[in-house]
């Protein structure tokens, strides 16, 4: 009995502390004008070279906070994110689900939460990443998203990396 109960208390703490988390998890602005925000960071993404990375999901996501901790605790991915993509995290939630964008981008939601949509520096959607092939477990898999991210790279798409001798 006492290690059900302890099991109990265990789970029911550990739902908490995550619930708490989920309450202090604000990346996503709903009030945004993403259409804005985009047009924004195209443009820094053509004076930086970079691509684009958009994750969409929301302040309900736990799958989202789950990427975003992933992402930015792990020095050698965000290091990968921040050297070749400007990042923007764009709203999906009742207050705004900013369905033009997402109907400009061909119905990503389809995938679920976060998806990624990957811009070329001209604002061109060039990939779209369901988030379910970069998990492992209850998080992600670090091979799966650093590849990724380097397959989505600007310099990926660079001719030269691929010259045979």
């Amino acid at each position: 009995m006492k290690k059900i109960m302890f099991l109990i208390v265990v789970l029911f703490s550990a739902n908490t502390v995550f619930s708490q988390d989920m309450k202090n998890f604000k990346l996503y602005n709903p009030e945004e004008n993403a259409k804005e925000v985009i047009a924004t960071k195209v443009k820094e993404a053509k004076k930086s070279g970079k691509h684009i990375l958009i994750q969409v999901g929301g302040n309900w996501c736990v799958w989202c906070a789950r990427f975003n901790d992933f992402v930015t605790t792990d020095k050698s991915i965000d290091s990968l994110v921040s050297v070749n993509y400007v990042v923007y995290h764009m709203n999906y939630s009742k207050e705004n689900y900013n369905k033009e964008l997402l109907k400009k981008y061909k119905f990503p939601q389809r995938f679920g939460f976060p998806v990624f949509l990957i811009l070329n520096e001209e604002g061109e959607l060039i990939h779209t990443q369901n988030s379910e092939y970069l998990e492992s477990g209850k998080g992600y898999d670090k091979d799966k998203v650093t590849a990724f991210f380097r397959n989505w790279s600007k310099n990926a798409f660079d001719a030269s990396q691929y010259n045979e001798n």
